[in-house]
């Protein structure tokens, strides 16, 4: 083949390779400019919003770090922060454990696995307002269902959302009972790309069911472990709308005991106005997220590097 033809070819691949990279482009902009409008450019308005003082009318007027000098001045985040990590803390432990058990039980052979799962799956496709008005009625402390079955049994029923020891527990029970199915099913998935003939080996060499999830189930399904891990705990991070829905945060005597960081932020950008100082509070919790993301993915490699 001359050196001419060699040229030819290679312009027309050129070529097909720019209308290639055009197209790609084409196709990605939608995502990419709703990304840069709806996420990056709030983000660093957020963040330039959090070194000034924001009036409600969005006028800024530069004062430093005098809002993250009043941050960690605040009493109410330190109790905003408690409140948060122990939802954390217990909801997604709680959620994984029971996502991971409907997870091993649907991927089993039993009969009326699809109606199963869509039973399981159909609280995270609700809208979180109509689940957390229906669980509301639910925990009435006056004509709430959970009353009327105590009571039927001889129990006598509490104030459930109103009550300082009970209604940030009540709200961890909301969240685990709607986040468990969605769990659920990026675990299974995990599951169902495992080989069948890891647990046929397993089965020759006498190993039973518990000895087969412990050995081969949970090592191969780490990776998605961890990530329901660390998107449980940024949601947990981010809980809000249930918890709003739910305990009326004007009037609720039990207010203080289910302050999150989140209901900090939404009470000073719009009950108080305090945007530039909300904004501190945002940045604050997107830098404490980021933290405890980049400690699971430490994890996650020392894991893998130990197994």
């Amino acid at each position: 083949m001359s050196k001419e033809k060699t040229k030819a070819i290679k312009k027309k691949a050129s070529r097909r390779q720019k209308k290639d990279w055009i197209a790609a482009y084409i196709f990605i902009a939608p995502v990419t400019i709703g990304l840069l409008i709806f996420y990056v450019w709030p983000f660093i308005q957020n963040f330039w919003f959090s070194f000034n003082d924001v009036n409600k009318f969005n006028m800024a007027t530069f004062c430093g770090l005098d809002n993250y000098k009043k941050l960690f001045e605040e009493p109410d985040l330190m109790l905003a922060l408690k409140n948060t990590i122990l939802y954390a803390v217990i909801t997604v432990p709680i959620g994984l454990f029971i996502s991971l058990l409907l997870a091993t039980l649907l991927n089993s052979k039993i009969k009326g696995k699809g109606i199963y799962r869509t039973i399981y799956f159909l609280p995270s496709i609700t809208m979180a307002a109509a689940v957390a008005l229906v669980w509301k009625l639910i925990f009435n402390g006056d004509y709430g269902i959970l009353n009327t079955v105590l009571e039927f049994f001889g129990v006598e029923g509490k104030r459930w959302l109103t009550d300082p020891s009970t209604a940030l527990f009540c709200v961890m029970m909301v969240g685990i009972w709607s986040g468990a199915g969605y769990n659920m099913i990026i675990l299974l998935a995990g599951m169902q790309g495992v080989s069948n003939s890891y647990y046929e080996a397993a089965e020759i060499d006498g190993a039973g069911p518990v000895q087969k999830f412990f050995k081969i189930t949970i090592p191969l399904v780490s990776p998605t472990i961890f990530f329901v891990t660390i998107t449980g705990l940024i949601g947990a991070f981010q809980v809000f709308d249930t918890l709003y829905m739910m305990i009326d945060i004007d009037k609720n005597p039990a207010f203080n005991a289910v302050k999150t960081t989140n209901v900090l932020f939404y009470q000073n950008a719009f009950t108080y106005g305090y945007k530039g100082y909300a904004a501190a509070i945002s940045i604050f919790m997107f830098v404490i997220i980021m933290i405890i993301t980049a400690i699971q993915l430490w994890g996650q490699k020392k894991w893998v590097n130990y197994d």
